[in-house]
């Protein structure tokens, strides 16, 4: 499953008008800043812009020829992944509440950790023009699993353990089959490659935002 580079959701909560060291709530205090100017729209547009500057990178990392026939069949089935190991790709973000100074996101993505997460807050409070800092983030889906297959702490037991990998096998070897063929071709990169030479170059996989 590791090879398969699967997706994983998020909701992530943020908080307009300040910036900590670690760009979490109970951080370091480092600036506060202003956001009445701050609107739905402007911050549905920065994700957009996102959005779009990461899927054009998970082409780029897929080693697909866009012109054939794989490429289009996997496009039409979603399945387009990187090959090999590469920096955080965001393949879906959207703002599911915003209600200043809070604002709450929902992000698929991949190869991902916390840290780039919060920081992804922190710069799209910079893009906006103002600061933001994360005060949650939630995994609500891992690859195939979702909360549905979560076991309560109760549930922390042989027994349940094992009947919810029985549970969850035959969906998982489904779900595998469906990605073998571009599991079977992946490549690596060549020695002395560097992994993240083609990625976004910050968390936003942009530069700037231009016209907000």
């Amino acid at each position: 499953m590791y090879h398969a580079h699967l997706t994983k959701d998020y909701t992530v909560r943020g908080l307009l008008g300040k910036a900590t060291d670690d760009f979490c709530e109970d951080g370091r205090l480092v600036e506060k800043t202003t956001y009445d100017h701050v609107t739905r729209e402007k911050l549905d547009r920065i994700l957009a812009v996102i959005q779009g500057s990461h899927q054009k990178a998970l082409v780029t990392y897929s080693n697909l020829d866009l012109q054939s026939q794989e490429a289009y069949e996997m496009a039409v089935r979603g399945v387009i992944r990187p090959m090999n190991k590469s920096p955080m790709l965001i393949t879906g973000i959207r703002c599911l509440r915003f209600t200043p100074p809070e604002f709450l996101l929902e992000v698929q993505c991949m190869h991902e950790t916390q840290q780039q997460l919060r920081k992804l807050v922190h710069e799209i409070g910079l893009e906006l023009k103002t600061t933001a800092v994360c005060t949650q983030v939630r995994r609500t889906r891992d690859g195939f699993f979702t909360l549905d297959d979560a076991l309560l702490r109760t549930q922390w037991n042989l027994n349940s353990i094992q009947d919810a990998i029985g549970a969850a096998a035959p969906r998982v070897a489904a779900e595998l089959e469906n990605l073998r063929p571009r599991l079977d071709t992946q490549e690596h990169p060549s020695p002395g490659q560097p992994w993240d030479s083609k990625g976004p170059r910050s968390t936003l996989g942009l530069e700037s935002c231009a016209g907000h």
